[in-house]
């Protein structure tokens, strides 16, 4: 029988997540939300294909913390793995329970029976009753068991097929976003920032703000935090730019700008630990490596928004973060008032992957709202909010270490890393939300914690290779004190560790006067991972590589996305003169059972867009002010004519269960882009982004 996913074991009642409603549609209810990754299409179709509906039947419920599952965050590469087998289990079981009821009616065998868009037929023919007629009969208050087993693959008709995306109508017509959403007499806010905790608001020339504002506003101030509110939200706006000028701060932050760089990171306080095999007492011949990357911005389009409403006492909020649940517990917490006085729905936005300012936007406008009952409030960032003040993920350093066997394989590994927390979404290990450190008390500042590895790891997560390599380890140094907020930016620390330990690979396949393909097919018995590894050289041709040092390079970078999730290799092939320009992106991924492939393409070509961008552009900057790189001028992102040509081919695996794909291509495509880079030069860039400053002083050196 199949075992219950976490998702089911903390939520196991039936009717937590099916409902059968009187429009004759069914609601599927998830706690997952829709961040862009065509998630809520791929759930509609694995309820539809287990309770044999058309894709049109199934009406989807996502992040609502009253009447949802709650399943935490939207993170990870889990939706698919926790909410999809979720609402199998519980979509066979109801399924199951129908018929038997069905049975029972018509005085027949429940083998007997078959399911069409939710009526039962017998022996073919219609029999008159359907899932809604036997709703009443059914228990669904009862708790899942996991007794009944899925349909096999063989049976799928709506699992496996590119349903078309269920969340583009309204995006396409200008009604997707939060940042669309107006309710009657709504009013606009926006903030005046605390530049750092502890910073205290000394004086605000309030008559010169309203003057620059040209309208009317009202100030809404809660101990050090000051709001901006009014009808009209471009008055608002410009109330909240003056503000900036207008404002004296005591102790407020400031920064330098050798503290947005891997090499200060890595020399402060840090807990370590290590992770893996004991280090031996001697090692055979041992080459190292160090790579590193800078902090990076979410770099969402949109700035972060909440709408939120205060009235009869409850708080409503709508918000794009990625977790309804553990925002209504953050909110309620650190307003004062009762679980149950809050309520959390889930609105898109044009949102990100990761820990953006989405989370702290809802409590802002939770507390305009507070401030102003029975008036509905949108608050929303500006773009140097948001990348001034929304968690970064940490720079990092990494230096990998092979002790190498006497055919030169590798016989040890450690991949030592220096890092700051990429694990700090509020409520997890004591973080909390940013509008917090504005109030009179303050949370308790806190302590260094990142995501453990039973959970994928944060720094860590990719940093023990998948090869077959007798000894390995992970040495991890976890840094005290970053000097900005930090948290989790789409696959966390896996895209630099790939990058490192694939970057070694080569230049070690290169020191055994081996190819690189054939180096790491010697060193993997993993049947999944070798057959991606065939796939993508076969689709790149890479047999027809060419020489080192023309300025044309291909590289490959192979990962298995937390070692647990989806499979992916990559092949880039770059022209390198003083910058670099990716010319072709090829993939392979094993994401065994693919519920929409087209929907698991679009993410694999995404998360390779952005590695890119990281590979070779993204990095931000640090000032007196704070952070300095806080428009598109000063964090420029890759452009549509950067965009490489990208193949992804998705090997069948059918036979396995589904796996979480949504970050699995980013740290093979950026080791993928770096090995081409040193295949084109000759030389290695072993720091992220590979700029034109540092191609000219890699080929100088």
């Amino acid at each position: 029988m199949p075992a219950l996913s976490t998702s089911l074991k903390d939520n196991p009642r039936l009717d937590r997540w099916l409902r059968f409603q009187d429009d004759r549609t069914v609601r599927i209810a998830t706690g997952k939300v829709e961040l862009g990754q065509g998630i809520l299409t791929a759930l509609a179709q694995i309820a539809a294909e287990e309770l044999d509906l058309n894709i049109d039947q199934v009406c989807m419920m996502s992040g609502n913390s009253i009447e949802g599952p709650g399943e935490g965050y939207t993170a990870s590469s889990w939706s698919i793995e926790h909410s999809g087998a979720a609402i199998r289990l519980v979509a066979a079981e109801v399924r199951a329970m129908a018929t038997i009821r069905a049975a029972l009616r018509l005085n027949a065998a429940p083998g007997e029976l078959a399911i069409a868009a939710g009526e039962f037929l017998k022996n073919g023919a219609p029999t008159g009753l359907d899932y809604w007629r036997l709703a009443s009969e059914l228990d669904l208050s009862a708790e899942a068991t996991g007794m009944v087993s899925p349909k096999p693959a063989s049976a799928h008709r709506i699992v496996g097929a590119s349903v078309p995306r269920l969340d583009l109508p309204a995006k396409l017509t200008g009604s997707g976003f939060i940042q669309d959403m107006v309710l009657p007499g709504m009013l606009h806010a926006r903030t005046l920032r605390q530049p750092g905790r502890g910073a205290v608001l000394a004086a605000l020339d309030e008559d010169a703000v309203r003057r620059s504002a040209g309208g009317d506003i009202r100030v809404v101030r809660v101990d050090n935090f000051v709001a901006f509110v009014g009808t009209d939200e471009t008055v608002v706006r410009a109330a909240a730019v003056a503000a900036a000028g207008r404002a004296v701060w005591d102790n407020a932050r400031t920064l330098r700008a050798e503290q947005a760089t891997p090499d200060w990171i890595a020399a402060q306080p840090s807990h370590d630990s290590t992770i893996g095999d004991p280090l031996p007492e001697t090692l055979p011949q041992s080459v190292s490596a160090r790579f590193t990357r800078p902090f990076l911005s979410h770099g969402s389009i949109a700035p972060s928004c909440a709408v939120a409403l205060f009235r009869d006492g409850t708080l409503t909020l709508w918000s794009h973060a990625q977790g309804m649940h553990p925002l209504r517990a953050n909110i309620a917490k650190t307003v004062g008032l009762p679980l149950e006085k809050v309520a959390c729905h889930h609105v898109q936005s044009a949102g990100c992957y990761g820990h953006n300012g989405a989370d702290d936007a809802a409590l802002d406008a939770a507390l305009v709202a507070l401030a102003l009952p029975d008036q509905p409030v949108r608050l929303c960032w500006r773009r140097e909010e948001e990348f001034g003040y929304e968690p970064l993920s940490s720079a990092m350093a990494v230096t990998v270490h092979a002790a190498l066997d006497e055919a030169g394989r590798p016989a040890d590994w450690t991949t030592e890393i220096w890092s700051a927390a990429h694990g700090q979404r509020p409520g997890v290990g004591g973080a909390y939300l940013l509008g917090a450190d504005a109030l009179e008390t303050p949370p308790p500042e806190r302590k260094p914690f990142d995501i453990p590895e039973e959970r994928g790891g944060g720094a860590t997560r990719n940093g023990m290779p998948l090869y077959d390599i007798p000894a390995r380890r992970i040495d991890f140094h976890l840094v005290h004190d970053a000097p900005v907020r930090t948290s989790s930016l789409r696959g966390l620390g896996a895209t630099l560790n790939v990058f490192a330990i694939e970057g070694l690979l080569d230049e070690l396949a290169e020191r055994a006067g081996e190819d690189p393909l054939a180096y790491r097919l010697a060193i993997l018995s993993d049947p999944r991972g070798r057959k991606v590894l065939e796939r993508v050289a076969a689709m790149a041709r890479w047999s027809g590589r060419g020489e080192a040092g023309s300025g044309r390079g291909m590289g490959l970078g192979f990962a298995r996305y937390k070692n647990s999730s989806a499979y992916a290799a990559v092949i880039a092939a770059v022209e390198v003169d003083e910058t670099v320009r990716v010319s072709d992106i090829w993939c392979a991924v094993d994401a065994g059972l693919v519920i929409n492939p087209d929907g698991v393409v679009n993410q694999v070509e995404g998360n390779i867009v952005q590695a890119i961008s990281w590979a070779l552009i993204e990095e931000v900057r640090f000032g007196d002010a704070g952070v300095t790189s806080v428009d598109w001028e000063s964090y420029p992102v890759i452009r549509f004519t950067d965009i490489p040509e990208i193949s992804v081919e998705l090997v069948d695996a059918r036979e396995h269960p589904a796996l979480g794909v949504g970050e699995c291509a980013g740290g093979p495509a950026a080791a993928a882009i770096g090995n081409a880079v040193a295949h084109a030069l000759g030389v290695r860039i072993r720091d992220m982004p590979m700029t034109r400053e540092r191609i000219v002083a890699a080929l100088m050196a």
